[in-house]
């Protein structure tokens, strides 16, 4: 069951939230389903790291498997490193998952922390699939998801130790979101954010991010807006680490899969010409 709070006002509030919500609920795309199949971790973000060349050399009945295996491998890679960010987190603290797709970071965190999390989605159907594996986890009681707007999530001031968004602030305005983050993050609570954005030095958006912008129905930032609204709400970086070449490898392998969908080439091209930029960004709350 879908888990939702009392609201006076709509969570999807623009025709645009409504198109990507249909997008996202619509959406069973076999490189996000499969890869949850391997450990019953299911996420929706990218990979980070070098991939074993010898998957490549197996097999052929079997080889696909491998693959599928070692991105997976590479994504939760890629949450692990997210979690390592969020600092000394303890059991009677609070975790927001904005943006939480099918769950998969989110129980990985309760399972690091041992704390309860909450996820949340314009997505009605990740969220009942979310909540499904917290359910077969048997954490249900402990990481919820909530069919709410990341924008205006109407949960208290103050309520979370720590926030994370993990390739989901290209479907938000920044300044509009990081207002909502600083309202509920304690005083010296942090953000982590994993984000692809485009590279301002390039002077534009380029025909491989707008692509991407085009495949995902999103609105790629770019990097100095993510500072600019940090600045402007109270959140100060502390760390920025910039993935690109890290998640290079995981693309290259994706494009060799039975699950790529056409779009690797551009993410490919975008990331090797350097008008993208994969980073993961750590903020404070002053």
């Amino acid at each position: 069951m879908t888990n939702t709070m009392a609201t006076s006002s709509p969570v999807l509030r623009t025709a645009y939230q409504k198109s990507v919500a249909a997008y996202w609920n619509a959406e069973k795309a076999p490189v996000n389903l499969l890869l949850g199949d391997v450990d019953g971790l299911y996420h929706h973000h990218y990979g980070i790291g070098d991939y074993d060349p010898s998957v490549l050399k197996g097999p052929a009945d079997t080889r696909d498997d491998q693959i599928i295996k070692e991105m997976h491998r590479m994504e939760t890679a890629q949450a692990d490193f997210l979690l390592n960010h969020l600092g000394n987190v303890h059991a009677n603290d609070r975790l927001l998952d904005a943006g939480s797709g099918r769950g998969g970071t989110s129980i990985m965190a309760h399972q690091r922390f041992d704390c309860p999390v909450d996820g949340v989605s314009i997505s009605e159907s990740q969220i009942e699939f979310a909540t499904t594996q917290a359910e077969g986890h048997g954490i249900a009681d402990h990481v919820r998801f909530h069919f709410l707007n990341m924008l205006d999530t109407r949960f208290p001031a103050g309520s979370y130790r720590g926030i994370w968004t993990d390739e989901s602030t290209m479907y938000v305005d920044l300044f509009e979101l990081f207002a909502e983050f600083s309202r509920l993050l304690t005083h010296g609570g942090r953000y982590v954010c994993i984000t692809g954005c485009s590279n301002d030095v390039t002077g534009g958006r380029s025909k491989a991010v707008s692509r991407i912008d085009e495949h995902y129905t999103c609105n790629i930032h770019p990097r100095s807006e993510y500072f600019n609204a940090m600045a402007s709400n109270g959140l100060v970086p502390i760390n920025v680490v910039d993935l690109t070449a890290q998640t290079i490898p995981y693309w290259e392998l994706r494009a060799k899969s039975s699950v790529a969908t056409g779009i690797e080439e551009s993410f490919l091209t975008a990331y090797k010409e350097e008008s993208f930029h994969y980073l993961l960004i750590t903020a404070d709350r002053i």
